[in-house]
């Protein structure tokens, strides 16, 4: 029992991540500070809250690369509401909306036009990303009211930011979304063999729409704590951040091929995603570096279970 436990994935990421935070905290005298730690958290967080959803979608057998071109565009359209005297509640909405409508185009293209997901969603993220830069150009939008500052930059007790709070209130419930219903079973189903499922009698697209509005939600959701904690809209806002994302959630141990996945997974490889870009810029280690290791692990990830299964 102990072997089998020592195998699963989960258990590799906890040793990576005690082990990372046993080598960074003798290497920087300033790691072990629970302030330090505290900024810590901001590294992952808004990234973790997409990587949630999107790692259903991705057992689900589907992909989204479209989530960071999602946050650039909500972004926008909050700092475009910021600029006609929107209140902090109408801003924030203006960020969900605009992210559930991007994920409702995506979705539709996919189950009702029957794009492939992979050419939609990079479709899609070059049209919002697009539209970021045509509406905005060089100019930089920050009149955000002062209350707007709480989203991404509160604290709600001691040193657990509002950002943090969230992202462990939507880990619990997308957990037991997954884990502990109908719809979760459905998800693993769908990514083993859509077909079989589709003959079973479940409504395959309309579960597949779901996700992807799920997906564009969580996006919007994090271009409100990503400009909240900026304080400004910029139309290269989280650029990068679809490889950053897709990582999080492939190194979680979810299978590109879907049917196979966990949330804790996820949650681990969040941390350990935080962990070491926070470390690594604590030893002023370039950030071209964090871009290799993040390509070098992807690869890494998905190459291993490949070669242990095909021996």
């Amino acid at each position: 029992m102990i072997a089998a436990l020592l195998r699963r994935w989960e258990s590799m990421l906890v040793l990576v991540l005690l082990l990372g935070f046993t080598l960074f905290s003798l290497s920087s005298p300033y790691f072990l500070s629970v302030d330090t730690l505290s900024d810590a958290t901001f590294n992952f967080t808004e990234r973790a809250l997409v990587a949630l959803p999107l790692a259903l979608l991705i057992i689900a057998g589907e992909i989204d690369i479209s989530v960071a071109g999602i946050i650039a565009l909500a972004s926008v359209a909050m700092g475009l509401a910021a600029e006609q005297g929107a209140g902090t509640g109408v801003i924030a909405a203006v960020g969900l909306g605009t992210g559930l409508v991007a994920g409702c185009i995506n979705g539709a293209l996919i189950t009702l036009g029957r794009v492939p997901a992979i050419v939609a969603t990079i479709g899609t993220m070059t049209l919002f990303r697009g539209i970021a830069y045509a509406v905005l150009g060089d100019r930089v939008l920050k009149n955000y009211p002062e209350s707007f500052s709480a989203f991404g930059q509160g604290y709600l007790f001691g040193p657990v930011s509002n950002e943090l709070a969230l992202f462990a209130v939507m880990a619990v419930v997308v957990g037991l979304f997954l884990h502990a219903t109908r719809w979760g079973r459905v998800v693993y189903a769908i990514g083993a063999n859509a077909v079989a499922t589709r003959f079973a009698g479940i409504p395959v697209d309309r579960y597949r729409f779901a996700l992807f509005a799920l997906t564009g939600l969580a996006s919007g959701m994090a271009a409100v704590l990503l400009t909240s904690r900026l304080g400004s809209t910029r139309p290269s806002i989280a650029q990068g951040w679809e490889l950053e994302i897709i990582s999080i959630v492939i190194l979680g141990g979810v299978s590109v091929w879907g049917g196979k996945g966990s949330i804790f997974g996820v949650v681990l490889a969040a941390l350990v995603f935080g962990l070491v870009t926070f470390g690594l810029g604590l030893m002023n280690i370039p950030g071209i570096v964090m871009s290799i290791f993040t390509g070098a692990l992807l690869i890494l990830v998905v190459a291993v279970p490949a070669l242990a299964q095909r021996r």
